[in-house]
């Protein structure tokens, strides 16, 4: 069977009830793991313009949560109880990509390309891809299977969530060139377009809308490409109750045309890199 099959008929097994994991399961477990590692699947993909979960791909990574026991493991010396190991980091310098000491943790099961920075304190969880070139700051969390493009730059604190369940849903998505400021939130499945520039501390998730200026609507859920996206609060209909004396506002994100603003947070980050 493909190792797809065998995730699946794994899954199926586990939803049924059958328990406990033999020896061919854990084989299956493993060599799933190496596959994100390699890159050689994801946990979503984007087809025909739209990304997309692959489905078996996060059933895969569930079960690497469900069907494994805690064991303990030691890192920097320090023992810690987990149900899965650290990602091997030995291959890491002869690819260009750096994980600072002191805090820098990558879970086994994350993809990390080329030419990648990873600052402490930093955490990459299972499942997550991040592409080559990406600057990843420190205090930064990168959730599980989250899908990190190249040449990304994430700001220090910054929160990018992951989706785990439910399967079908495709997880956050941050796409290529995109520039993250400092203590950004992106939750719940949202997808940054491409070249995009995120001003510091912006909320990104589907149930905050997002006034795009350029093609003049109101978009709940991605931010589309070349964008320059900034916090900002909009009248809310409570405003009428009469508690709310001066009337009452909710957030918002506002996006304007990238190529109209001064990406100074870019050059920055690129000076960082000469």
């Amino acid at each position: 069977m493909s190792l797809q099959s065998e995730i699946v008929d794994l899954w199926e097994r586990s939803q049924s009830g059958t328990d406990g994991l033999d020896g061919a399961a854990m084989t299956t477990l493993a060599e799933f793991l190496d596959a994100l590692e390699s890159g050689e699947i994801r946990a979503a993909e984007k087809r025909d313009g739209e990304w997309q979960a692959n489905q078996w791909v996060k059933q895969g990574v569930l079960l690497n949560f469900s069907l494994r026991g805690i064991s303990t493991y030691e890192y920097g010396g320090v023992t810690y109880n987990d149900v899965l190991p650290l990602y091997d980091t030995d291959d890491l310098g002869r690819r260009g990509t750096r994980n600072t000491p002191d805090g820098t943790v990558v879970r086994r099961g994350a993809s990390l390309g080329s030419d990648v920075i990873l600052m402490s304190p930093s955490f990459v969880n299972l499942g997550a891809r991040i592409g080559d070139g990406t600057l990843v700051d420190s205090c930064d969390t990168i959730g599980s299977c989250a899908q990190i493009g190249n040449e990304v730059k994430i700001g220090a604190n910054t929160l990018i969530g992951g989706v785990l369940e439910p399967v079908e849903d495709a997880p956050v998505v941050i796409e290529d060139g995109v520039s993250l400021g400092a203590g950004c939130r992106v939750t719940s499945g949202f997808v940054v377009g491409e070249n995009s520039v995120v001003g510091e501390d912006t909320l990104l998730t589907p149930r905050i809308p997002v006034y795009d200026l350029v093609d003049e609507e109101i978009i709940y859920g991605r931010l589309p490409p070349e964008r320059r996206a900034f916090s900002r609060f909009v009248e809310s209909s409570v405003g009428d109750h009469e508690l709310f004396d001066g009337g009452a506002y909710k957030p918002a994100v506002v996006a304007t045309d990238v190529e109209a603003e001064t990406l100074e947070a870019t050059e920055r980050e690129d000076a960082l890199r000469e």
